[in-house]
């Protein structure tokens, strides 16, 4: 008896420490957040407090520092192959991203907390992970100036990473040592559900949080459509009953709500459009601000319980409905590469504003415009959630890349990709696509100059590989990413991202004095060029007056101009 009664005070004292491990957040009068240091150190003494937290690093940031990856499981085991064969649902939650907009990383504190201390069940069902701040460099690069449109908290990280890189931007070209640790994590854990705390910088309106879902038409068959009917409107239903008035994310750069409001389009760079690329339900959270900082974490904690409340309601749907997604990639003949929105198809949500008004700015002399909170409205607005494929591309059996692009070959690896190296020198007919046209970025952008409006040309051909080359058989659940990224024309391929810009150069070339005679030869030789380029003279008046022009199409249709020139480096076997 004596025994018994111990265990029930060392339980009761063990619950008791854990409720009393209050957060920076709380402990500082909620309009504190956390720092790095505090970060981990708050979950290291969960993990030492609790079989159901397991704190473990996975891969390393550009910061120096390890990527932790926090694992709640009500059941004490924390092996994901063993969660999935289970039919549990895991849920993967992001914080920190960028690093000036913390609520998540509060909020996720607390919240792991409440589900060891008990004071929140988790279903049975349910498997929380959490990153606990992914942007290590920017919450280490602490201010308090940054972030001039935001209401709190009174200090806070950098959007930019160790490289200055917007993380949130770097899910496919992965260029951060982040990026390829979350790639890692997220085929480790295969998350059912992927959730990305941020902070809205925009517009001014009188919702607390909005939510950017994942577009559904682009995720596509009955899991798109599952979302966008059932899914979706529970988490919308269920926060309206915990006093949230949850709408769509709302873009600062189409908030004429007038004109009504179009959805965010997320290409893969972004986490939402990465991870659903994998067939993983995304949503991205955002709350507004202004509001102030207490409000905003209390709102993303009371989101991530929804999260957690509804995905054990539906568990059965998302797991079978995941599980056909994935076969259907499998067997699936075509694969979209771009997307438009549709203007003939909408619906209506209930928006809460603030009608815009002008005065005159103190600041420069001249008319402002501002948010008028004593003018506040609440009228229906039209929704654009509806997207159409505008390229759809066959899939091939297979893809073929040399050895040689070996930061391709890196990324693909860190995807889960299946590839087999060649094991002979061998010829092998392929589709070889040759670059047309593109158009490039004057400026930088997240350290690129990216490749945009791709036009190609394809043909078949017998193609001499080397051994150690890679054949990239498309049977496999990547094969969405694959087509994404191998496809030179897809928004954000590999060849977008300018890491096949060594085409792009010609490295061979002619003296016109020395070609001269030799090009004379050729055309002697192929009738049909002859043909093609009095043909040319004739259409092109100015063509037909610049020597060195003529000249040059005589190269470049002759069999000494390379064929590595424009000609894209992966290869599609049929």
């Amino acid at each position: 008896m004596r025994a018994f009664i111990l265990i029930i005070i060392s339980g009761l004292f063990f619950c008791y420490e854990i409720k009393a491990q209050l957060t920076p957040f709380e402990k500082e009068g909620k309009n504190v957040s956390a720092n790095y240091e505090q970060i981990i150190n708050w979950y290291q003494q969960l993990d030492q407090k609790s079989t159901t937290l397991k704190l473990v690093e996975i891969g390393m940031s550009d910061a120096g520092k390890p990527l932790h990856l926090a694992l709640i499981s009500g059941d004490h085991t924390f092996n994901p192959k063993s969660w999935h064969q289970q039919n549990k649902v895991v849920i993967l939650i992001n914080n920190g991203i960028h690093a000036g907009e913390p609520d998540g990383i509060d909020a996720s504190m607390m919240l792991a907390r409440d589900i060891i201390a008990k004071k929140i069940l988790l279903p049975s069902n349910i498997i929380l992970a959490i990153i606990p701040v992914y942007n290590i460099g920017g919450c280490l690069n602490r201010n308090s100036t940054s972030r001039v449109n935001q209401n709190g908290p009174l200090e806070y990280g950098f959007r930019g990473n160790s490289q200055n890189l917007d993380l949130n931007r770097d899910f496919t070209k992965c260029d951060s040592k982040e990026a390829k640790t979350f790639a890692m994590i997220f085929h480790y854990l295969n998350p059912d559900i992927f959730i990305d705390n941020h902070v809205s910088d925009g517009a001014d309106y009188q919702h607390t949080m909005t939510l950017l879902t994942t577009q559904s038409d682009k995720l596509g068959g009955q899991l798109g459509l599952w979302l966008k009917e059932i899914f979706e409107p529970a988490i919308y239903k269920n926060m309206g009953e915990k006093g949230w008035d949850l709408v769509p994310y709302v873009d600062f750069e189409s908030s004429n709500m007038n004109e009504g409001m179009d959805a965010f389009y997320d290409p893969p760079r972004y986490s939402s459009g990465y991870t659903a690329l994998f067939n993983t339900l995304s949503f991205v959270p955002e709350t507004h601000m202004l509001k102030p900082y207490a409000e905003r974490v209390k709102s993303t904690y009371d989101l991530m319980m929804t999260f957690i409340e509804e995905a054990h309601q539906h568990a059965f749907e998302i797991i079978l409905k995941r599980k056909n997604a994935i076969e259907r990639d499998f067997t699936k003949r075509q694969f979209a590469l771009k997307w438009n929105l549709k203007k003939d198809s909408f619906s209506t949500i209930i928006f809460k504003g603030y009608e815009k008004d002008s005065s005159i700015s103190e600041a420069t002399g001249l008319k402002k415009y501002f948010y008028n909170h004593a003018k506040p409205y609440t009228k229906n607005i039209t929704y654009y959630n509806h997207f159409t494929d505008t390229e759809n591309i066959l899939k091939p059996r297979g893809y073929i890349i040399p050895q040689g692009w070996a930061d391709v070959i890196e990324r693909l690896r860190i995807n889960n990709i299946k590839m087999v190296s060649i094991k002979k020198d061998t010829s092998i007919k392929v589709t070889a696509y040759r670059i047309v046209s593109y158009q490039s970025l004057t400026k930088a952008y997240e350290k690129h100059h990216k490749n945009f409006e791709v036009n190609v040309i394809a043909a078949q051909t017998d193609m001499k590989f080397n051994k150690g080359d890679f054949y990239i058989p498309l049977n496999q659940p990547g094969n969405r990413y694959l087509m994404e990224m191998l496809e030179p024309t897809g928004d954000d391929s590999f060849f977008a991202w300018n890491f096949f810009d060594g085409i792009l150069q010609q490295k061979e070339g002619f003296s016109d004095y020395r070609w001269e005679d030799l090009a004379a030869e050729v055309l002697k030789k192929d009738d049909s060029l002859k043909t093609a380029l009095e043909i040319k003279k004739q259409s092109d008046p100015d063509f037909a007056k610049d020597a060195h022009k003529i000249l040059d199409f005589i190269y470049k249709n002759s069999v000494y101009y390379e064929k590595t020139h424009l000609r894209y480096p992966v290869f599609r076997v049929e």
